[in-house]
């Protein structure tokens, strides 16, 4: 069985059959787009597919859906249908109107969530280490060119702002043999080619 969750023109989608070389595999396609919601509003483990299936109101699906998951007694089954039901959602719906429909609070506690939040405090972090890097070298290459050269005009600084890390360490090298501003002139003509 193959499920889309996602609505798309793609003919992928009407396609049952995997044929390679020396097999063949035949598979049921449920497109949950062009599924009744009723019987996944049924069932609360099924809630999170309801967001996707037809509706010709799909903001009152989600209400629907909503109502259906604040029904839900057990406090763990209600924050992992509640967090896996909005994960859901947010593959058809605006955040704004999730948010308004489900508490904050219910998502934040889910282990997927918490997951997503810590890598992007790792990639924030890493971007955060990135940028002073970047920073550092920007500001000791414009200290020995001030020192060797007296003040960088605007554009040669804004030039050498633009450079990636690997680039400011091979410009912090390549000035030690600059005679003139213009050899600096000369290397980023060069390099943000």
């Amino acid at each position: 069985m193959v499920i889309f969750l996602k609505f798309t023109r793609s003919e992928k989608v009407y396609t049952n059959q995997l044929v390679d070389t020396n097999t063949s595999h035949c598979y049921r396609v449920i497109r949950l787009w062009e599924q009744d919601p009723l019987p996944l509003l049924a069932n609360p483990a099924l809630l999170p597919f309801a967001t996707l299936a037809f509706s010709e109101s799909p903001t009152r699906l989600l209400e629907q859906v909503a109502a259906a998951v604040d029904r839900i007694e057990e406090p763990l089954a209600f924050t992992n249908i509640s967090a896996c039901t909005q994960l859901l959602a947010g593959l058809r719906f605006d955040q704004r109107l999730i948010t308004e429909l489900f508490p904050e609070d219910v998502m934040q506690e889910s282990v997927i969530y918490q997951k997503i939040i810590q890598k992007g405090h790792k990639l924030g972090l890493l971007e955060g280490k990135r940028e002073g890097r970047q920073e550092e070298g920007y500001s000791i290459i414009i200290r020995q060119l001030t020192r060797r050269f007296g003040s960088v005009d605007d554009q040669l600084q804004q030039g050498i702002q633009k450079l990636s890390i690997a680039q400011l360490e091979e410009l912090s090298e390549a000035l030690l043999d600059f005679e003139t501003v213009t050899d600096l002139t000369v290397w980023l003509a060069e390099h943000q080619q």
